[in-house]
């Protein structure tokens, strides 16, 4: 394979002044000494990105996901290390940055094509395409400042994307537009993919990064922290964005008095020990460890699954399931096995409930102190594993 992009030793440091002079004399008695704050933006970024693969960059806001495209890009500079690109490139920065608002959009469409070094006579081979592409026949002669913004980001899309490159770098730009158009430029990127081009876009959808990406970076305060599939690098991504889980402060674990205590949580599935969450689809058991004080003649375990957000996604006890608990006395082990976890990417905190059944009284419960984590290894898209397969029946067209 044919290395295409090259990122050797990265690093962009930015000077964040945090006094503003506000007159000649105060600058010459500084003498250019203005106080100011080192901002190293991007720290050691070392990326390899092969002919024909799409990576995408996750990273919350202020990680350094845009100042590593521009370094790319050649807008900026890096202050140490270096960047080699081969081919020709085009990027999908600012939609728009050339445009004038008092001229037409068709006389944007050469100047911001220029911005982007498309010869003019490539643009007037390509401006009936751009512009139905941009859906402006009736407005390409009007003013741009008459445009919403809608229409503004479409025709700078669709300057951008009308190039012939053999890189395609995009900031955050696959979302512009209603749904209709949205689509429309996913389906440009999908024929960008199957002609063989390389495309590095930056983005904060997950599953826009699960649906067209080859591989994925995660970068957290200007560092890498995450080179690999998607599904892995999503999950560390959400790590970093939320927070571990088992670090929540909000996390409850209550014995009440007497009766029974719950001492452990076992979360168990093929991928243990190697990896602390598992695959879509693969079986899991929750274990509660009981230890009972005092016996317990009619005990009922309950679990609750939720999401990050709060929302109850499963609930059920073991009367529910079908499985009647022998009384309790001493330390008991009670399981509940999932043969396949029907979920996609997230974490799921778990809800534990220790009830007398006979009496209706709550002896124990532990809130959200326990999750499981699901990773989708796939390219589908969602939130829940349906078993789908296809088949195709030619004779059914004749």
């Amino acid at each position: 394979m044919t290395t295409v992009i090259q990122v050797t030793g990265l690093s962009k440091l930015f000077r964040l002044h945090h006094v503003r002079m506000l007159s000649a004399k105060e600058r010459i008695l500084r003498a250019g000494r203005t106080p100011h704050e080192d901002f190293w933006a991007l720290r050691d970024i070392d990326l390899d990105v092969q002919e024909g693969e799409t990576v995408g960059i996750l990273g919350h806001n202020g990680s350094g996901k845009s100042t590593l495209l521009k370094c790319v890009a050649g807008i900026l500079k890096p202050t140490t290390g270096e960047v080699r690109i081969k081919g020709r490139v085009a990027s999908l920065l600012e939609l728009g940055a050339g445009f004038h608002p008092d001229l037409t959009g068709r006389e944007n469409v050469y100047i911001n094509a220029s911005f982007l070094g498309i010869p003019r006579k490539e643009i007037e081979r390509h401006f009936d395409d751009i512009v139905a592409f941009a859906e402006l026949e009736q407005f390409i002669d009007q003013q741009v400042k008459y445009y919403s913004s809608g229409m503004f980001v479409r025709l700078g899309f669709a300057v951008a994307i009308n190039v012939d490159p053999d890189v395609l770098l995009v900031d955050e730009v696959l979302a512009v537009g209603d749904e209709v158009f949205q689509k429309k430029c996913l389906d440009r990127v999908d024929a960008f993919q199957r002609e063989g081009r390389t495309i590095l876009f930056v983005t904060h959808s997950a599953d826009l990064v699960r649906r067209i990406c080859n591989r994925a970076v995660v970068l957290h305060h200007g560092q890498m922290v995450a080179n690999g599939s998607p599904g892995e690098s999503i999950r560390i991504f959400r790590e970093h964005l939320h927070g571990v889980l088992d670090d929540t402060p909000s996390l409850v674990a209550r014995d009440l008095p007497g009766d029974v205590k719950i001492t452990a949580v076992h979360l168990e599935h093929p991928g243990r020990p190697d990896r602390p969450y598992l695959f879509a689809g693969e079986p899991l058991t929750i274990a509660v460890e009981l230890d009972a004080v005092t016996d317990v003649d009619d005990p009922v375990v309950a679990i609750e699954v939720h999401d990050t957000q709060g929302n109850k996604i499963y609930a059920a006890d073991t009367d529910v399931l079908g499985q009647p608990l022998p009384p309790l006395r001493g330390r008991t082990r009670v399981a509940f096995h999932i043969p396949s976890v029907p979920l996609l990417d997230g974490a799921y905190p778990l809800v534990i409930h220790v009830k007398d059944r006979h009496q209706g009284r709550l002896l124990a419960f532990r809130e959200q102190q326990d999750a499981f984590e699901v990773v989708n290894p796939s390219r589908v898209d969602g939130s829940v594993l349906l078993p789908v397969t296809v088949t195709v029946d030619e004779r059914a067209g004749a």
